[in-house]
């Protein structure tokens, strides 16, 4: 698999997640384990363009597929316009759900451009925050809109 740019090869459990690879093996802990249930949104990656999570796809099953973590979204020390609205609209409170959000934000931006709030909202359905209750959250997407020229 391709992940973040750069291709791997290796041999892991058929029971391990991709979650759980990409924290224990790779070292990219920005990937959150939440419910393990995949309904709290804090696990989420993309996969092939789209957004899954991650604690519910086997790594095997990942083989061949380019997987993108938060970890790739900032370019060495200049975070992603997304990264910045969340910074800067305070859109994050403890951290723990915001890498999940993260990259369900910008798998919708990509395919969305000028969103009404009722259209992040239902984007956002499926991550769960439990410090902020959203509204902040609402407006870094909004603002990541402006900020990021595709």
């Amino acid at each position: 698999m391709t992940v973040n740019g750069r291709q791997l090869c290796a041999a892991v459990p058929g029971r391990r997640s991709l979650a759980e690879f990409l924290r224990e093996d790779l070292g990219l802990t920005g990937t959150h384990l939440g419910c393990e249930q995949g309904v709290c949104g804090a696990c989420t990656v993309l996969l092939d363009g789209r957004s899954v999570p991650s604690c519910l796809v086997l790594a095997a099953q990942a083989d061949g597929c380019t997987v993108s973590t938060v970890e790739g979204l900032a370019d060495g020390d200049k975070l992603h316009p997304i990264q910045a609205a969340f910074w800067q609209e305070h859109g994050l409170q403890c951290g723990f759900c915001t890498p999940g959000f993260l990259m369900t934000v910008y798998e919708f931006l990509l395919s969305t451009h000028g969103p009404t709030e009722d259209e992040v909202r239902r984007a956002l359905a499926g991550n769960v925050c439990r410090c902020t209750g959203y509204q902040n959250i609402i407006k870094a997407v909004m603002a990541a809109d402006l900020m990021w020229e595709r």
